[in-house]
């Protein structure tokens, strides 16, 4: 047994995190719905029993995963505010955030992974709340609150369309738009 396994093996705590980013891991590749215990248990290279041992249902074991995402998406979010209350120029510096954003296709999977299971399970819409209220708190003080609430849902139809098309952000089209959606000072 390595030595990294023995340690996970005696921490439970480092256990549950690693089937929480195995879960993750899984959620990305195959969705919410092919989300499995075997499946979670082979990507963090434990036993079947522990996935169920932390995790009794699938419904507690995916909840945990998207959890572990969202906490993610927290401090990515906290970047971003801090990005963009220094940026001179507001709607060029969310297009930036939006461009390296969608760099990391297997995040933002997770991400509408998630939305998509909350629209079906209650349980998840509370995450997925948090998730979705996240940038429009960032951008509010800035731009106010129905151009925040806008410019969000802009986004995530920018971001949604090139997620299913696998296409490239039209950067100079991105930040026009958001120019027209932002009240000038």
């Amino acid at each position: 047994m390595t030595e990294r396994r023995t340690q996970r093996a005696r921490d439970p705590e480092a256990r549950r995190a690693a089937l929480a980013v195995a879960t993750m891991e899984v959620i990305a590749e195959s969705g919410v719905g092919r989300t499995t215990h075997r499946a979670v248990a082979a990507r963090a290279g434990l036993p079947l029993g522990a996935t169920t041992y932390y995790f009794p249902t699938l419904d507690d074991l995916i909840a945990a995963g998207l959890q572990h995402a969202c906490d993610a998406m927290q401090a990515d979010l906290d970047e971003w505010a801090a990005r963009l209350a220094a940026a001179p120029d507001l709607p060029a510096e969310l297009t930036t955030l939006t461009s390296e954003y969608l760099a990391d296709r297997r995040q933002v999977r997770i991400e509408y992974e998630l939305c998509v299971a909350a629209a079906r399970d209650a349980a998840l819409r509370p995450l997925a709340a948090a998730w979705m209220d996240g940038l429009p708190e960032v951008l509010e003080p800035a731009i106010g609150a129905a151009a925040a609430r806008d410019v969000c849902a802009l986004l995530d139809g920018i971001i949604l369309r090139a997620l299913v098309t696998e296409g490239e952000l039209d950067e100079p089209g991105l930040t026009a738009a958001i120019r027209r959606l932002v009240p000038p000072d």
